[in-house]
């Protein structure tokens, strides 16, 4: 009797073969992802090709957030890490792009808080590296005022150092409208809040860092 059954269901295999695994390169977003998730770690071809994809959006959040950084391709294999080691905790394969965005921005903002606390005052005596070598500090024959403002790249590092320095969920949302110039209604999606709640973030995220800044926008 079991040779019979056994002998059975073989030949609906043989009826019904497995459909042949598709190539990584063919599969959508969606099923890329799923197929990472697949087992303990992504398959290699897998995990390539989510690279491929991805890649550009990885370096273009890092762009946004540190458009002077010489290390950011460092910053972008990190990122990298990070998702081969974390990609199962991905619940919604569909917001992969949300859940990649918030790894990079993290990680941007954990480097900028290490370079924080390690930073070095700045000696007017030594010379200032430059792209084609080194630059001496030009001082005004005029005395500077206490309350003059910072320059263009200085005020932009204070600026990414304030929103560093905000709690998570406002600095995932104001990162996400105002660098990646997302709508409300996509920043809603990936980050599962109500519109009104993300609305809210904004206009809260916004509010501190005017406060936080208010002496570099004086006139």
């Amino acid at each position: 009797m079991s040779q019979s059954i056994s002998a059975s269901w073989s030949t609906v295999e043989a009826n019904f073969p497995q459909a042949p695994v598709q190539p990584p390169q063919k599969l959508s977003n969606y099923d890329l992802i799923i197929r990472a998730q697949a087992g303990v770690r992504p398959e290699k071809e897998v995990f390539a090709e989510l690279m491929r994809r991805y890649q550009s959006h990885v370096e273009k959040v890092l762009y946004h957030l540190a458009p002077e950084w010489q290390d950011r391709a460092d910053l972008a294999q990190e990122v990298w890490i990070r998702v081969y080691r974390n990609v199962n905790r991905v619940q919604e394969p569909e917001k992969f792009r949300g859940w990649l965005s918030r790894i990079a921005t993290n990680l941007f903002y954990d480097e900028l808080r290490k370079r924080k606390r390690i930073s070095h005052p700045l000696s007017l005596d030594a010379p200032r590296m430059m792209e084609d070598g080194e630059m001496d500090w030009e001082i005004a024959a005029d005395t500077p005022s206490p309350d003059e403002k910072l320059t263009s790249t200085e005020f932009y590092e204070q600026l990414h150092t304030a929103i560093a320095d905000l709690p998570e969920v406002f600095r995932m949302t104001i990162v996400l409208r105002e660098i990646e110039g997302m709508a409300y209604e996509e920043i809603a999606e990936i980050t599962g809040v109500s519109l009104g709640t993300v609305k809210s973030r904004i206009a809260r995220a916004r509010s501190r860092l005017q406060s936080q800044l208010q002496p570099y926008l004086d006139d």
